[in-house]
């Protein structure tokens, strides 16, 4: 006797079992999807209740806030340490605001800032001041597993000291470089508050000196650090990694969401505030100057950022673009007597440069420093900005090379006042492609435009 098996679902006879399962797996898929709804279907909460774990929550009228200074403060001191101790105790509470009020605060190390936490200062009479930098050499070598090192001349170095490791790698990978504490110590052996990581072996010439940003954000988010003054002590500190370009005054590592607001920043020994992996970092409405690197280090992977309203003078560099900081706007900012007023390299690419002034730089008003086609610097759009005095007797007031494409340089004013000389409006290198140049305004440069490519 011949049984056969037919299926519970009379309209699916005669499918193939591929299209049975592909109808079916269809339908159980909208069923499931129809019963979702986005947030924009939701119906609206105007007064929203604080639940554990839900990000949503009133706006509360006030919050925690806690006062530092050297006298009449809620924590009273006058060092890195107080701050830094009311930076602990408000994150531990969910969040707030540090006022730091007016005072010199001398910092042997950084202030590490928590998620949630508003650093506020008194404008430029709260002074963050670096204290003086020593360095000396390391005489036992460290490995990666030592949470130890032990000092040629241990003077000037104290236990809650923010440092800074350098050697050369003993296998030839390059420069090892890491920032520690000192937690603990014996004579001249210190406890560090992680371990090496690296190797520091003496055929490396390890060093160690005191150096360290004097406020660090690392792996945090939506952080605020407002009206403040960083001094550098640029006279007294000195860096021992003069070939890395990774630290500031003002450090931001793999963060989310940090506003630097008002906060001047001068006589910096590094660079002036340095972001780098970190994505919606606004600097708005800071004046950097007199420093000895970058004023501005908008690093490497950084997307979106905002620098807005910034006054940069004096430094090696005004805005620096490091590898692959993408999607920015920078606007209304104004850049003084710099090397160069920005640079652009390896992937900066699609970036907005509008209605900025960049005044008197040395060497060039924007500068992309090329690159082959895959790593250059493409389609960023250089828009309304005043260029004037750039460079020397051959100075350019933009120049685009390597192998970069796509960039639009429209309606910006290149200006020069102190005579045409060999002077250069724009420069377009021989390798470039695409790059479009819309009623721009050149004057008083012997060469308006110099194109370079063959087509």
């Amino acid at each position: 006797m011949k049984i056969t098996q037919q299926s519970s679902l009379p309209q699916f006879q005669g499918l193939p079992r591929r299209h049975f399962l592909q109808t079916v797996s269809g339908l159980v898929a909208g069923a499931l999807g129809a019963g979702v709804m986005r947030a924009d279907e939701l119906p609206p909460n105007a007064n929203p209740r604080a639940i554990f774990g839900d990000t949503v929550e009133p706006d509360w009228k006030q919050r925690l806030s806690v006062t530092v200074g050297p006298t009449k403060a809620d924590l009273v001191g006058s060092t890195d340490r107080v701050i830094q101790a009311a930076v602990d105790y408000v994150a531990r509470l969910g969040g707030g605001t540090v006022r730091v009020l007016p005072g010199t605060y001398r910092m042997r190390n950084s202030v590490f800032l928590h998620s949630k936490v508003r650093l506020l200062g008194s404008g430029t009479d709260s002074v963050l001041f670096k204290e003086s930098s020593v360095t000396t050499k390391l005489t036992v070598n460290g490995d990666h597993w030592d949470q130890e090192v032990t000092l040629a001349d241990p003077k000037g170095f104290e236990v809650g000291d923010g440092v800074r490791l350098v050697a050369k790698d003993p296998h030839g990978k390059g420069t090892n470089i890491i920032q520690r504490t000192l937690i603990a110590s014996s004579g001249n052996r210190f406890k560090l508050d992680r371990r090496l990581e690296e190797r520091f072996h003496l055929d490396g010439d390890p060093r160690i000196a005191t150096n360290f940003a004097l406020l660090q954000c690392t792996g945090i988010a939506d952080a605020v650090i407002e009206n403040l003054t960083v001094d550098g002590n640029k006279a007294h500190n000195e860096m021992i990694d003069k070939g890395a370009f990774d630290d500031g005054a003002i450090r931001l590592d793999e963060c989310n969401r940090i506003t630097v607001r008002g906060v001047t920043v001068h006589d910096f020994y590094c660079d002036g505030i340095v972001w780098g992996i970190s994505h919606d970092v606004l600097v708005e409405n800071c004046h950097l100057y007199d420093g000895a690197r970058l004023a501005l280090h908008s690093g490497s992977g950084s997307q979106r950022s905002i620098v807005r309203g910034n006054r940069m003078q004096r430094s090696a560099e005004g805005i620096y673009f490091c590898w692959g900081a993408q999607h920015g706007l920078y606007e209304k900012n104004v850049i003084e007597d710099c090397g160069y007023g920005m640079t652009f390299g390896h992937s900066d690419s699609d970036n907005l440069i509008r209605d900025n002034d960049i005044r008197r730089s040395r060497e060039a008003g924007i500068h992309f420093r090329g690159g082959n086609k895959a790593f250059a610097p493409h389609r960023n759009r250089i828009e309304g900005n005043r260029i004037v005095d750039s460079g020397g007797e051959k100075g350019i007031g933009i120049e685009i090379n390597g192998e970069t494409e796509a960039v639009v340089l429209s309606k910006n004013e290149i200006r020069e006042t102190r005579g045409r000389a060999s002077r250069i409006g724009i420069l377009i290198g021989a390798e470039t492609r695409d790059i479009r140049s819309e009623d721009n305004r050149i004057e008083g440069v012997a060469t308006p435009v110099s194109d370079l490519r063959k087509e």
